[in-house]
């Protein structure tokens, strides 16, 4: 991805990129994003960090398109929102 994203869920009232500690209890007592990434993303530690970034990345794509939950969004970096 040329733009950075995080996974988060729709009802999700904080950012992950600005208020992570937030972010993450307010998620893991309910959804547990992180976990779900971990269990879908397909990595090694044999692979340069590019390729492991681009299988982060595919997890991600690929959560939000089957999107079982319903409730999975990417959220742009904030700096990326901005329009010129």
């Amino acid at each position: 991805m040329s733009t950075t994203y995080l996974l988060s869920t729709s009802d999700n009232p904080f950012n992950p990129h600005t208020e992570w500690e937030e972010w993450l209890t307010w998620d893991t007592q309910r959804y547990n994003t992180l976990a779900l990434l971990g269990r879908v993303v397909r990595t090694s530690d044999e692979l340069p960090p590019q390729l492991e970034e681009e299988a982060i990345d595919d997890a991600m794509k690929e959560i939000v398109t089957e999107n079982v939950s319903g409730v999975h969004i990417l959220v742009p970096a904030p700096s990326d929102t901005k329009s010129d």
